[in-house]
């Protein structure tokens, strides 16, 4: 009787599953088609399709809610899983994992929970712009074929955690 009296009979609601998720750039800089990623395997879209940011400077955020799948240990990448289960893969910069780490600091791990605009990673641009092939970012969904349909915005200059790059609708 209590627990009917205190609505603790009540099964734990499952969470709704989201029908779309925008994705934000996680930088603020250009925006780049990714048919433009002077990088093959970006360019002709081998581990997804998405778009590209050339940073104005060294700061990442997290471009959607969601938890970290995984971060690279030089750190120039970052896996995320969205809540609606859609996979965004941040590049920083392309052929940086010949830096083996150098100039980047992560501030997330394995297993954080992330919402839209905190902070992931900061690097150096400088160093980046002259280690690295290109300073250009792809954002990724290396889970396309999950998803019902991938739509690109677009758009000039974008701004971190606030422009709307890409929205994903979800099978269901």
């Amino acid at each position: 009787m209590l627990k009917k009296l205190f609505g603790l009979d009540k099964k734990e609601a499952t969470p709704v599953q989201p029908t779309q998720e925008i994705v934000h750039s996680p930088m603020t800089g250009k925006y780049v088609a990714i048919e433009n990623v002077p990088d093959p395997t970006f360019a002709e879209k081998m581990m997804g399709d998405g778009v590209a940011v050339e940073p104005a400077n060294g700061t990442v955020v997290a471009p959607v809610s969601g938890e970290i799948m995984q971060v690279f240990p030089t750190k120039h990448a970052i896996g995320i899983k969205t809540p609606g289960g859609a996979e965004i893969l941040l590049h920083i910069g392309l052929e940086t994992v010949n830096m083996k780490g150098e100039g980047f600091t992560a501030h997330v791990k394995e297993g954080d929970k992330v919402k839209v605009g905190d902070p992931l990673v900061d690097f150096d641009l400088a160093l980046v712009k002259e280690k690295a092939a290109s300073i250009i970012t792809p954002i990724v969904v290396t889970n396309q074929d999950d998803l019902d349909s991938v739509i690109k915005e677009t758009a000039t200059d974008v701004v971190a955690g606030e422009t709307p790059l890409l929205t994903l609708k979800m099978k269901g």
